[in-house]
């Protein structure tokens, strides 16, 4: 769940990009697995690059640097499916072309809306507004190089709606699109993906009631379907996928007295879920690096959570003094590496980051990276 502010902008077309061919070396072959390969392959007559065979050419595409992918996808649909497959996310990692790439929603200064960006080293890179109205509670999923916002609610004119549509932004396109709509419109849920369906669970209704009822998103049918839902109505939660599983934490719940500590867990190869009565409670950030879901409490944010879904067990990491006065941060990840980001000014502040792999007494490091105004929203996306 994300309370956030949308772009007020409405769905806009994708970018015109002129097209620019580039030379391209003679390479060597490199094996690719049985995964990227196809019986099509071996025809040449019709495939991504005619007269070359079909690995061959998928590699020629996958080494073309990510700034062309837009101008690439509108030479044919064929290029435009490929760019946008699982196939082609890799094949780029196999011939080491694969970027990890930070979006962030950030505020615009003096109130006037927000707006998503890339993070870059030495500038960052805006992209086309977010489709839609304005909305708070929605809820933001990466998949496939692919990055979903899903529901919410809007307040237009005076009439207040909850929302049951759902955008994404393809990342290597660098265009928004609209897919199929939820079952249940939805606002202040938990949403995460695992083993590449989206779930969307709890929240609060059109009606203002709170729900239980959970969702489950097919990108390949491009369908929502209903599976079976929470235990307890549940609201104001966040989810993660960890270990093939779906963990739901935070919020409130109608069956208890103030935040909930509970974890609903729903296990997809067996349709079931369980519960852990160990969670973190009013969580204002999280992120996961590798199998780690780090969070920042509300009432203690110089402190981070550290949940290893392994044996259920909690860690606490004491965030540094040195180098920001600051309470408030987003969390983000990149390569390995957890980010946090500022929620509040703090002039000359640098992000720091904490690597949980690195020997004790170096964990803590800084990054170049930092939002253009504060940040409300980190995903990572791979492109």
């Amino acid at each position: 769940m994300l309370a956030l502010v949308g772009a007020r902008e409405p769905l806009v077309q994708a970018q015109t990009c002129h097209r620019g061919t580039m030379p391209l070396k003679s390479l060597a072959r490199p094996r690719l697995s049985p995964v990227t390969m196809t019986e099509k392959d071996n025809n040449t007559h019709d495939g991504l690059i005619p007269s070359l065979p079909e690995d061959m050419a998928k590699i020629c595409l996958a080494l073309v640097p990510r700034r062309h992918f837009p101008a690439m996808g509108a030479v044919s649909r064929r290029w435009m499916s490929f760019i946008g497959s699982r196939e082609f996310n890799a094949v780029r990692k196999e011939v080491g072309k694969i970027e990890e790439l930070v979006y962030v929603l950030a505020a615009e200064a003096g109130e006037n809306g927000c707006h998503w960006e890339v993070l870059g080293e030495r500038k960052n890179s805006a992209i086309p507004p977010m489709p839609g109205l304005a909305k708070v509670g929605f809820g933001v999923v990466v998949l496939y190089g692919k990055l979903y916002v899903i529901a919410g609610y809007a307040a237009v004119h005076g009439n207040d709606s909850v929302s049951d549509e759902v955008y994404q932004y393809h990342a290597r396109l660098n265009r928004w699109g609209a897919l199929a709509k939820m079952n249940v419109a939805r606002r202040d849920f938990a949403c995460a993906e695992v083993d590449g369906t989206i779930y969307a669970a709890g929240g609060f209704g059109s009606s203002g009631n709170s729900l239980s009822s959970v969702e489950a998103y097919d990108p390949r049918q491009n369908r929502w379907r209903q599976i079976d839902g929470l235990r307890r109505p549940r609201w104001g939660c966040f989810a993660s996928g960890l270990h093939s599983k779906l963990y739901i934490m935070g919020g409130r719940s109608s069956f208890t007295i103030g935040n909930s500590r509970f974890v609903d867990v729903y296990d997809p190869g067996r349709s079931r879920w369980e519960e852990i009565k160990r969670g973190c409670v009013m969580v204002t950030s999280h992120a996961v690096v590798g199998e780690t879901l780090f969070c920042v409490e509300w009432k203690n944010q110089r402190c981070l959570s550290a949940f290893d879904p392994s044996d259920g067990s909690w860690k606490k990491i004491p965030v540094p003094l040195t180098g920001s006065s600051s309470t408030r941060f987003c969390l983000g990840a990149r390569g390995g590496k957890l980010l946090l980001l500022l929620q509040e000014e703090e002039g000359g502040y640098q992000t720091m980051t904490y690597d949980p792999a690195a020997a004790p007494g170096s964990e803590w490091g800084t990054s170049e990276l930092k939002p253009s105004g504060l940040c409300l929203c980190s995903l990572t996306i791979q492109v």
